[in-house]
């Protein structure tokens, strides 16, 4: 059975490879120790994902990516990752990257949320862009 969902709810994104970058996925899991159980990604628009951010975390505020841990046993991560594609877009043009790499970038960032990385601090923030680079770098 498939560990890795993807959701498209009022945007789907060009995301060529699907199965491989699922498969991909449960490796960056596998090399940062962590067993996975199930991880569902949900692409939105802004829109939606504000309401979700308004509703869960009470934050007025847009946000390309919200990861939810939704594990029930310490051991073994399940969780629900929601991206906002029109966000992806607007930072890949901000950031002058393609939009695959800004994707992509969202992606593991939400999968290393999973792994323990947090992103609060400056030291925080260099750690989880470290290891982002590194999953591009493997992956792109």
């Amino acid at each position: 059975m498939a560990k890795i969902h993807f959701h498209f709810l009022d945007r789907t994104p060009a995301l060529t490879g699907r199965n491989a970058l699922k498969q991909f996925v449960e490796t960056l899991f596998d090399k940062e120790q962590a067993k996975l159980e199930s991880l569902t990604y949900v692409f939105c628009s802004d829109e939606y994902l504000l309401q979700v951010n308004r509703d869960f975390l009470k934050h007025d505020f847009y946000t390309d990516v919200i990861t939810f841990d939704l594990s029930s046993n310490k051991n073994e991560v399940a969780g629900e990752i929601y991206i906002s594609i029109d966000r992806v877009k607007e930072n890949a043009q901000t950031l002058g990257v393609s939009f695959r790499n800004e994707l992509h970038r969202v992606i593991f960032h939400g999968a290393l949320h999973l792994c323990g990385y947090k992103d609060k601090t400056k030291a925080d923030i260099s750690i989880m862009r470290s290891r982002e680079d590194k999953y591009l770098k493997d992956y792109l």
